[in-house]
């Protein structure tokens, strides 16, 4: 490839940069371990609601799917929740968490492809 053309191919990278910070912001959250429910037992969860949850977008099973990264406090223990965005109890967590509630009790059943998450009252 000839010198000419490689200058046009880099000349308007702007965008390279932009990506980058897009990037780099996806991943702006504390990596801490995962919060795996069992399935029938009811868990009790403290949702932090201080920050704006993170975002994760990829592909599962041949879907494109968002999970919002919710951080949690369970017992002691700082995790994070990976929660779809599409999964009715986020919505019901997220207008809790307007009327400032933060402790949850949440109940899993099915596994993986079937799992349900309800929130327990």
């Amino acid at each position: 490839m000839d010198e000419t053309k490689t200058q046009e191919m880099t000349q308007d990278n702007g965008w390279l940069k932009e990506e980058v910070e897009n990037t780099a912001k996806q991943n702006d959250f504390e990596e801490l371990p995962s919060l795996k429910l069992q399935p029938n037992i009811i868990t009790e969860i403290t949702v932090d609601f201080s920050n704006p949850f993170q975002v994760w977008e990829g592909e599962q099973g041949g879907k494109q799917i968002v999970k919002k990264i919710i951080p949690i406090t369970f017992g002691e223990t700082k995790m994070n929740w990976w929660l779809n965005v599409k999964n009715p109890i986020y919505h019901e967590i997220v207008e809790a968490g307007i009327e400032g509630q933060t402790k949850f009790k949440v109940l899993q059943t099915g596994t993986q492809a079937d799992t349900k998450y309800v929130s327990v009252k």
